[in-house]
């Protein structure tokens, strides 16, 4: 399946989506020191800088076709219960820009990641947004704990499919029953995941990864996500 990476950071997605044998085919990620780590090991895959002037025009003239899964973790600092929490209101906020895409590309998946604090604000225009374009969806807090990791760190997964590449077409109830079975089959993917819910988070930023502090990649590790989960979730999307 190919996939656009959007709000890339170093390549969390991508690196965990591949391991489930994707194929990224494009990023998009504004911060130069990222940019300058996904073209280290991603150097054939083209970049582009600005979610907001991305089309899906300006993918097709490059070459860019038959996108099946659009994934990313949309800025989460007008979410995070960290921060003022203004929501749409925050300049940051771009969840709109990444839905637009979704509604000119029409993948058949669509992934986005954001804090867990998401839940109780914002997530709710999200699920409508995709549910009003023929997506059926399903959210998980998943920690990085659940995936192996020593910090917990729970995040919002959000997962969105739609059958015959959105196309709006109405199923018989048998093509209903269908699409439901393979939605509980795709939820069972995760059970096999384990808790380890109760170890707590870092003291220290980075300190259960061995990451020094105060330097430029904290920022990125801040920013990115832990590949196992979306590798996870791409084998999961490959056993429908």
């Amino acid at each position: 399946m190919r996939v656009l990476d959007l709000f890339s950071g170093i390549g969390g997605f991508s690196l965990g989506l591949e391991r489930a044998g994707m194929e990224t085919v494009a990023f998009c990620e504004y911060d130069k020191k990222c940019r300058q780590v996904l073209k280290k090991h991603w150097p054939d895959v083209p970049q582009y800088e600005d979610v907001r002037t991305l089309t899906k025009e300006q993918l097709d003239n490059d070459g860019i076709t038959d996108i099946g899964l659009i994934c990313g973790g949309y800025p989460c600092q007008p979410f995070s219960t960290a921060g003022k929490r203004q929501g749409e209101a925050d300049d940051r906020a771009l969840w709109k820009e990444y839905f637009r895409l979704v509604k000119e590309i029409r993948p058949t998946w669509v992934i986005a990641e954001n804090v867990a604090g998401h839940i109780s604000m914002g997530i709710d225009n999200v699920l409508a947004d995709l549910e009003g374009e023929d997506y059926a969806v399903q959210t998980f807090v998943i920690p990085a704990c659940a995936v192996g990791a020593w910090h917990r760190r729970d995040r919002a997964w959000i997962i969105a499919h739609t059958d015959r590449h959105g196309r709006r077409e109405r199923f018989s109830q048998g093509e209903v029953q269908r699409q439901r079975d393979r939605e509980i089959q795709f939820t069972r993917g995760f059970e096999r995941w384990p808790g380890r819910s109760n170890l707590p988070a870092p003291t220290l930023c980075g300190a259960h990864d061995g990451v020094p502090g105060k330097v430029d990649r904290l920022k990125q590790l801040g920013n990115a996500v832990v590949p196992q989960i979306p590798e996870m979730i791409g084998r999961a999307i490959n056993d429908c």
